[in-house]
């Protein structure tokens, strides 16, 4: 293993009224707990990225860093911050995880790994489709961190814009494996069926 991670923790939460979304509650593990608990097995090493005052993450023990593009610009600024500490720690790639995701693939980081270009996303099996991309989780070389600041400083914002024009691949993973909490009742879904 030489990847490292970054858990996407930046966003706003505004379908949960606000705050941060990690931290609530699946049964006795907070999401961004169990988060930690499936990736840090899979990496050499983990660090988040939110927004806001960085202290309040300081019980994880995990480094945090900011994104550094202003305006909350979504995930793809989560990358370029964790692209930018990986480069800082000398790792030539970086998974991206999502922290209001807790039942991702064990074999996340192995699976996408097993392909070399550039950036790698995850997808799950979609019947109108065929795979449905999951943008939050993938693997991206870090290399790339000057043209994602570039793209972000134009106003790109949407994953799939970018990454396509990189030459992506899709990974396929088992249906299930990437269900988020944006809402209450994603929670009490949660609560029923995820272990």
């Amino acid at each position: 293993m030489t990847d490292c991670a970054v858990i996407l923790a930046g966003g706003q939460a505004n379908r949960m009224g606000g705050g941060d979304k990690g931290r609530l509650m699946l049964g006795d593990q907070s999401l961004i707990q169990r988060v930690i608990d499936r990736i840090t097995p899979q990496v050499d090493a983990v660090v988040l990225n939110a927004n806001g005052d960085l202290s309040r993450f300081d019980d994880l023990g995990l480094p945090v860093v900011a994104d550094s593009i202003e305006g909350f610009p979504g995930p793809l600024a989560g990358v370029l911050a964790g692209m930018d500490w990986a480069a800082e720690q000398g790792h030539d790639w970086l998974i991206s995880v999502a922290a209001d995701t807790p039942s991702f693939p064990r074999d996340l980081a192995v699976r996408l790994a097993e392909h070399d270009t550039p950036v790698v996303l995850a997808a799950t099996p979609d019947p109108e489709r065929g795979r449905l991309p999951q943008p939050t989780f993938g693997r991206w070389q870090v290399a790339l961190r000057h043209e994602l600041r570039a793209a972000l400083n134009d106003g790109v914002r949407k994953i799939r814009q970018w990454t396509q024009a990189q030459g992506e691949t899709l990974v396929v993973f088992d249906e299930g494996d990437f269900f988020n909490i944006n809402t209450p009742d994603d929670l009490a879904w949660a609560e029923q069926h995820l272990k």
